[in-house]
């Protein structure tokens, strides 16, 4: 296992769409396990690979207390979302420094391919749900700072800009 580097901000792959996961191998464990190191690492609630330079549909998310429950994610799309929604502070070590208060849905269903590669539907809520978002987002060539007004996200984009040169 292996902390890998998460590439900066504005790099053209983190606005990229990845490509979908055909089926779980020892490879792409391999590159789980690597992304859990990392995301351990920063440390965070969740990674997406494309965060890493991998340009594949795979996350992984802890947002318990005790680091203990590891969700490996292939192919993730939500399937439905609460109407009710949070506010966290959300940030990306792909633009350190910056963070912004993010509104999304409180709860979501989500399809997923497991490490066995089975086919799952899990139920999130509160951090967790917010993590998984946040990484389906990474997957689809997003930032979480694409849910700000544009005013906003300048000014975050600037902030960044002049704290990571």
């Amino acid at each position: 296992m292996t902390v890998r580097t998460c590439i900066p901000w504005p790099d053209k792959r983190l606005r990229t769409v990845a490509a979908p996961v055909p089926e779980i191998t020892d490879e792409i464990r391999a590159i789980w396990e690597d992304m859990i190191e990392t995301m351990d690492a920063m440390p965070g609630v969740g990674l997406a690979a494309p965060q890493i330079g991998v340009m594949l549909q795979l996350a992984v998310v802890d947002a318990s207390k005790d680091r203990k429950k590891r969700i490996r994610m292939a192919n993730p799309t939500v399937l439905e979302a609460s109407a009710k929604m949070n506010l966290h502070e959300e940030a990306s070590p792909n633009l350190p420094g910056v963070s912004a208060r993010i509104s999304r849905p409180r709860a979501v269903s989500v399809r997923y391919m497991d490490e066995s590669g089975m086919i799952r539907r899990g139920e999130f809520v509160g951090l967790e749900a917010t993590s998984v978002q946040h990484q389906i987002d990474h997957l689809a060539g997003r930032m979480y700072f694409d849910h700000l007004s544009k005013v906003k996200r300048d000014m975050l984009l600037r902030r960044a800009k002049k704290l990571n040169g």
